[in-house]
C-alpha cells in the first residue's frame, strides 16, 4: 500500500507559485513599459499623460477579476460552457459586419462598439478555438484516423472563424489562428500525412491571399527592403530599427527614449518592444526574451504533466501556452525586422483592452491547470 502511494503522482492543492510570480513579473514590466511608451503621446493627443496607462490599468483590473474566476472554476464546468462560448464568439464576429456596431480602424473591421465600449472579437476567438479543439480532439483521440468524423468537423469550425477574421481585413490574425489550430491538430496526434496535406493546402492559399491586396504586398516589399518606401510602408520598420539601434547595449535609460516622441508609430501598441529596446538596450531585450522563454518552459512542462493523465488538459495547457508565447515572439520578430508587419500585439505589454483581458483569462486558466496538475 505504501509503495503504491509513493509511486502515484498526487494532484497539487494550490496554484504553481513560480508560474504566478513569473506572470506577475511579465505584467509588471509590461505596464511599466506601456507607461513610458505612452506618456508623451497621451499628453499630446488627450492632454493627459496617464491616459493610456490608466485605461490599461482598468483592463488589467477587469482581466484580473476574470483571471481569478478562471483560476478557480472546475475544468469540467468550463468545458460544459463550450457551446455557449462558440455561439457567443460567432455572434460577436458577425457583429463586426453590422453597420452602427462595427468599428473600422486603419481599414480593418476588427472591432465592435456598444455603448462606448469597444471589443475585438478575434481575441476571444483565439481562446474559444483552443478550448474547442482541446475538447473535441481529446474526445476523438482514439479515432483520429477517421478523417470524416474526427478531422473534418473541427476543421470546418476553424475555417469558419478564420474566414470571418480574414473578411475583417485582418489577414495576420487569421493566419495566426489557423497555424495555432494546425499545431493543436499535430500535437493531438493526427497522422503526419493528414497534417502535411493541410499544411500544403494552407501555405499556397496564404500566399495567394497576400497578393490579392495591395497593402499586403507593400508590407512584404517593406519587409524585404524598407528603403524602397521610407516615408510610407517602410517608415515604421525603419523607425523601429532606429530605436533598437539607439538602445545599443545598455540602453538610453528608462523613460529616456526619443523615438516614442512621434518618430515611432504605434509606440504604445504593436511596436512597444522597440521602445523597451531603446530604453533598456540589448540587456533589456535579453531579459524580456528570458522571461517569455521561462514562461514557455513552465507552460509546456505543465502541459506535459498531463500527457498521460488527461488528454484534454494536456492540449488545453499546450494551446494556451503556445498562443501567448508564439504571439510574443512573432511581435518581437516583426519589430526587429525578421518578419513582415502583422498587427499582433505583444502580450502583457501592448495597449489594448480586448487583448489584455483575454490574455489575463488565459493566464488564469493556466494557473487553474497548474493547481490541478500532477507532481
Amino acid at each position: 500500500m505504501s509503495d503504491r502511494f509513493n509511486i502515484e503522482r498526487m494532484p497539487r492543492s494550490s496554484n504553481d507559485i513560480t508560474l504566478l510570480l513569473l506572470l506577475l513579473l511579465i505584467l509588471g514590466v509590461g505596464m511599466s513599459t506601456l507607461f513610458s511608451a505612452s506618456y508623451y503621446y497621451g499628453g499630446k493627443r488627450f492632454n493627459d499623460p496617464y491616459y493610456f496607462f490608466n485605461r490599461q490599468l482598468m483592463f488589467v483590473g477587469v482581466g484580473g477579476v476574470l483571471a481569478l474566476i478562471a483560476s478557480k472554476l472546475p475544468m469540467e464546468f468550463i468545458r460544459r460552457r463550450l457551446p455557449a462560448l462558440l455561439l457567443t464568439s460567432l455572434f460577436l464576429m458577425a457583429a463586426t459586419f453590422v453597420p452602427g456596431i462595427k468599428q473600422s480602424i486603419m481599414g480593418a473591421n476588427r472591432w465592435i462598439i456598444i455603448s462606448g465600449i469597444s471589443f475585438q472579437p478575434s481575441e476571444l476567438v483565439k481562446l474559444t478555438l483552443i478550448l474547442y479543439l482541446s475538447t473535441i480532439l481529446s474526445k476523438k483521440q482514439n479515432s483520429l484516423d477517421d478523417v470524416v468524423n474526427s478531422i473534418i468537423p473541427p476543421l470546418i469550425i476553424v475555417i469558419l472563424f478564420t474566414s470571418l477574421i480574414y473578411l475583417q481585413n485582418d489577414f495576420s490574425t487569421a493566419f495566426f489562428v489557423i497555424m495555432l489550430s494546425l499545431l493543436l491538430f499535430f500535437v493531438a496526434g493526427i497522422r503526419y500525412r493528414y497534417f502535411l496535406f493541410l499544411f500544403a493546402m494552407i501555405i499556397p492559399l496564404a500566399a495567394m491571399l497576400i497578393f490579392t491586396k495591395e497593402h499586403r504586398v507593400r508590407r512584404l516589399i517593406a519587409f524585404i527592403d524598407p528603403s524602397s518606401d521610407p516615408i510610407g510602408t517602410g517608415y515604421q520598420v525603419i523607425a523601429a530599427k532606429d530605436a533598437i539601434s539607439a538602445g545599443s547595449f545598455w540602453g538610453r535609460g528608462f523613460g529616456m527614449g526619443t523615438e516614442k516622441l512621434g518618430g515611432l508609430p504605434e509606440a504604445h501598441s504593436d511596436f512597444i518592444f522597440a521602445v523597451f529596446a531603446e530604453e533598456l538596450g540589448f540587456l533589456g531585450v535579453l531579459f524580456i526574451i528570458a522571461l517569455f522563454v521561462a514562461f514557455a518552459l513552465k507552460g509546456y512542462t505543465l502541459a506535459l504533466s498531463y500527457a498521460e493523465q488527461n488528454r484534454f488538459e494536456f492540449l488545453f495547457a499546450f494551446g494556451l501556452t503556445s498562443c501567448l508565447v508564439f504571439q510574443a515572439f512573432i511581435n518581437m520578430a516583426v519589430v526587429v525586422g525578421m518578419l513582415p508587419a502583422t498587427g499582433l500585439p505583444l502580450p502583457f505589454f501592448s495597449h489594448g483592452g480586448s487583448s489584455m483581458v483575454v490574455t489575463m483569462v488565459m493566464a488564469g486558466l493556466l494557473l487553474n491547470l497548474s493547481r490541478r496538475s500532477y507532481e
